[in-house]
């Protein structure tokens, strides 16, 4: 279906990107796979580009040649998105990380797409601004977060990528350059292929800048810890939260065993761990006092629910300690087995303590270790198979069978497959199963309309 690269095309990638242009023999290993491992493929070509222009003449030049091409930040993805199985052209976005614009007037700020989250997130910070998504990976780029629709942990009050983006500069395969969406705060304006965009992981369109809305920075933020005796008590009291007319910036629920891997791996002690099962919730505010009146709500709450006790997180040492913990406890589960793969499951936040309780049932039946931790407040759950020694044939059948179940259930529960990692190369059969001949249609017909010659990210979504 796609050409192979000869020597006249990387003479012509050289003559677009002087000196940025690797061949196979020369591009790091790190480059074949993404964070989890379980997708591999080898570019023969690896463009690091510098500006939306270059962007615009790869992907031109690889059109009129039939080759392929796949988008690469940072490689934090966990479902193989921006992995080259087709061979083909790789294209790095990880050097554009300018600020092209900060506007107070209209609360954006324009970045190019390499920027990481942590980079965006300090620029704002330092003016007084917040960028509000906050997923756990914070070296991932703007663009690979804008690709997944990645959400994170502020995702109960402010929303996902989607809910911050304003506009986007993009380039379509055969290399034309196209501006979606405004600084505008409304827009009923036709279809919205800024959102159609927005986590089609880069099977549509490369996005090379983003005009993202930016809040000012709440004054005064508080954070609580709340110790449960059983995880079903934790995660059932979890909708009597969001019916109490508080909305928390976030409402994250960890077990115990997953509280032990991170304190193994970060080399630190959490400041308890002698329950079954924890939630960690945050409540901002201007004011010290509605921040306060609001965690005393719901503490009061999840005591009257069974909560064994309610430990104020109101130090930056203990903080730093318990949001630090939290944010290793893909990496500390990680390090814990000899390979993973993860259930990025999204189900109604009704539903969430019906779904982790079925994934130990899923452990009992599969013979293997599930452990789990995740957004509670919105019903993304991060849920990972553990291979623990096991052999290449048992690995690969038991971790089937305990995907096929996990996917199965949360559709019953009117879930999804994925809350914000992507569906990649390793969920795609696991979609099409969710949504229905139809709905993949669709997709497929939206594919085509944007890339007739498939030539973008082939493989990965549907």
């Amino acid at each position: 279906m796609f050409n192979k690269l000869k020597l006249d095309d990387i003479r012509a990638l050289e003559r677009i990107a002087p000196t940025r242009v690797l061949t196979q023999a020369q591009i790091n290993e790190d480059y074949f796979h993404d964070e989890l491992g379980t997708a591999f493929g080898v570019p023969e070509a690896l463009v690091k580009v510098l500006t939306t222009a270059e962007v615009s003449q790869v992907l031109k030049y690889a059109y009129e040649h039939d080759l392929p091409v796949v988008t690469r930040g940072s490689g934090t993805g966990l479902v193989g998105g921006a992995v080259a199985t087709s061979g083909g052209i790789m294209i790095d976005t990880s050097l554009m990380k300018k600020v092209l614009d900060f506007d107070q007037s209209n609360l954006t700020v324009t970045v190019e797409a390499g920027m990481l989250l942590m980079e965006l997130a300090a620029y704002c910070d330092q003016r007084g601004y917040q960028y509000c998504p906050d997923p756990g990976e914070k070296s991932a780029t703007i663009g690979g977060n804008i690709s997944t629709n990645a959400g994170g942990m502020r995702a109960v009050k402010y929303g996902v990528t989607r809910d911050a983006v304003r506009a986007l500069t993009a380039v379509l395969p055969n290399g034309e350059i196209i501006k979606v969406g405004s600084k505008v705060v409304k827009n009923s304006s036709g279809y919205d292929l800024k959102d159609l965009i927005i986590g089609s992981e880069g099977t549509l369109a490369i996005v090379t800048q983003a005009t993202l809305k930016i809040i000012p920075k709440p004054e005064y933020a508080i954070s609580i810890l709340v110790p449960f005796a059983t995880m079903s008590q934790a995660i059932s009291t979890v909708p009597k939260i969001i019916g109490a007319k508080v909305t928390p910036v976030a409402i994250e629920y960890m077990s115990c065993d997953t509280i032990l891997f991170a304190e193994e791996y970060l080399g630190k002690k959490f400041p308890t761990h002698a329950s079954d099962a924890y939630l960690l919730m945050t409540f901002d505010s201007n004011t010290q006092e509605a921040a306060i009146s609001d965690m005393h709500t719901i503490a009061d709450l999840c005591l009257e629910e069974g909560a064994l006790d309610v430990l104020l997180i109101d130090t930056e040492e203990r903080s730093a300690s318990v949001w630090s913990a939290r944010g290793a406890f893909l990496e500390a589960i990680k390090s814990s087995t000899d390979q993973m793969d993860e259930c990025d499951v999204v189900v109604p936040r009704s539903a969430v303590a019906d779904f982790i309780l079925y994934t130990h049932e899923v452990a009992r039946t599969v013979s293997m270790r599930i452990p789990s931790f995740g957004h509670a407040g919105d019903g993304n759950l991060h849920v990972y198979i553990c291979r623990d020694k096991a052999d290449d044939e048992t690995w690969q059948d038991k971790k089937s069978k305990a995907f096929s179940m996990m996917y199965a259930k949360a559709r019953e529960l009117g879930g999804l497959v994925s809350g914000e990692h992507g569906i990649g190369l390793a969920k795609k059969e696991y979609l099409a199963s969710t949504l229905g001949d139809t709905q993949i249609q669709l997709m497929k017909a939206i594919k085509r309309a944007f890339d007739p010659k498939g030539i973008l990210n082939p493989g990965k979504v549907i």
